[in-house]
């Protein structure tokens, strides 16, 4: 098994396509994509069609096997962004394992099995395939990143048209739902937690969550798009990856823990993939919060905006990958958070 790259290119727009040049320039080709990666400046909402124009763009200059997840919303110091995961073939010298990671599409969802058990069932069957493509256990994952659909106006119609209920009303509601199921069926694929939990957990009879996992939803697809990262003794190159969460969305101790591991390790982060929301009771350490208030800006703008100043100055730019929502990936009101990162060519041995 092969390893990875990591490239992380900022964008002047949701259609910029210089990060095609950088990637030829870092001595890729475009048929090396394992999955694109980004952060466009839409609302983040249902109706953020920056995260399709971004698709359009990239879907059809990227190999068959590749997958993109474009998550909307930069607020604050967040920066428009495109972190591009390419196949990297070459054994770097001194490094005896390394990052692997490994992209796939599931099969198209019917509307109305979004936010249902048959999504829980098709994230697991194709994170459970991933996992054997890479050879990996449930282990030595790091990040699990699915984007996965929503219900959109017209699908609820057919759906009420069809005698059928929808597993929401509302197409933004339909968001959390999608993404719940996706995360639920990640925390089932790495041995997280059983299906029946799970299922129970969808329904809200049982608490559940992943700091593996990291889903997002949009109205640019159809089916899940999925991408596994995992450490493995089969590749042998500089990146490594930390994971964990934050109990809430002002969390700087655990954030601060995972980045001391790094120093520690003599280690450069190379980027922070984190879920962020607004808690979901209302206060942030007993203080009254009014992130699920607010009718002019969306809960999900200011989690991402508040956990994205956190991050960034953590990181030291705001290239940082936030993505608003995070039922079940991290604990209610907190999100989960991945550290990939970059050791030093050991003395003694020569870079490739």
């Amino acid at each position: 098994m092969t390893g990875i790259a990591l490239l992380t290119v900022p964008t002047a727009d949701p259609g910029d396509t210089r990060p095609f040049e950088v990637l030829t320039d870092s001595g890729f080709r475009t048929g090396d994509l394992v999955s694109v990666i980004g952060k466009t400046e839409g609302n983040g909402c249902v109706n953020d069609f920056s995260r399709t124009l971004a698709t359009a763009v990239w879907e059809p200059r990227i190999p068959e096997s590749a997958v993109t997840v474009f998550s909307g919303g930069t607020e604050g110091v967040l920066s428009p962004h495109v972190n591009m995961f390419v196949r990297d073939e070459r054994r770097h010298a001194g490094f005896d394992r390394g990052l692997v990671a490994a992209a796939r599409r599931s099969r198209v969802l019917d509307p109305g099995e979004i936010g249902r058990a048959e999504q829980v069932d098709t994230v697991t069957d194709t994170v459970g395939k991933l996992l054997a493509e890479l050879g990996v256990t449930p282990a030595e994952v790091h990040l699990v990143l699915v984007k996965c659909p929503l219900l959109t106006s017209d699908k609820i119609t057919a759906l009420h048209a069809a005698g059928r209920t929808p597993v929401a009303t509302d197409t933004y509601a339909s968001m959390g739902c999608s993404r719940a199921a996706s995360s639920l069926g990640i925390a089932v694929a790495l041995g997280e937690c059983d299906r029946e939990t799970a299922l129970r957990a969808l329904v809200g009879e049982a608490d559940v969550w992943s700091a593996r996992a990291s889903a997002s939803a949009g109205a640019e697809l159809d089916d899940c798009h999925v991408l596994v990262v995992a450490e493995s003794p089969t590749a042998a190159n500089p990146l490594r990856a930390l994971h964990g969460q934050m109990a809430d969305a002002i969390d700087l101790a655990s954030v601060q823990r995972l980045l001391a591991q790094v120093t520690a390790a003599g280690g450069t982060v190379r980027q922070i993939f984190a879920k962020a929301e607004a808690d979901p009771s209302g206060s942030v350490r007993g203080l009254r919060h009014t992130m699920l208030t607010d009718s002019d800006i969306n809960a999900t703008r200011h989690a991402r905006g508040a956990v994205g100043g956190l991050l960034s100055a953590l990181k030291g730019d705001g290239a940082v990958y936030v993505s608003g929502g995070a039922e079940h990936q991290g604990p209610p009101g907190g999100g989960s958070v991945t550290v990939i990162y970059e050791l030093p060519t050991p003395e003694g041995t020569d870079a490739p």
